[in-house]
């Protein structure tokens, strides 16, 4: 099975991404890349500090640009909430919302690594 197969399979919109590309492919799966070292850079730890969210949205943020970019849709919408949460002020419940995407985001970011080596 291809990565965009497998990925499709894991609830991104492949098709929604390509046409965001005009169906370039080869861009779309070296972006897939690119995303998993900002993914990695940008890592939010559920044991953030909820005194303090600002470093946390910024990271979330990050994610949930590049992910929509490339339409990795359980990873733009989980990191979508988790920013309307911690920006209404519901650390927790941001918390929440991470660590239950969290085994989703691992899937996907395997996904792409097995595809990359």
């Amino acid at each position: 099975m291809s990565v965009l197969e497998e990925l499709k399979a894991l609830g991104a919109d492949i098709d929604d991404g390509l046409k965001r590309l005009n169906g370039n492919e080869k861009l779309y799966i070296r972006l897939l890349g690119s995303f998993v070292k900002s993914f990695n850079a940008n890592l939010v730890d559920p044991d953030f500090d909820a005194s303090d969210c600002t470093e946390t949205i910024e990271k979330a943020h990050s994610i949930k640009g590049t992910a929509g970019n490339l339409s990795l849709t359980p990873i733009y919408e989980a990191y979508s909430n988790i920013l309307s949460l911690l920006r209404t002020g519901k650390p927790e419940e941001a918390r929440a919302a991470l660590k239950e995407i969290i085994p989703v985001q691992e899937q996907i970011i395997a996904c792409i690594q097995k595809h990359m080596e």
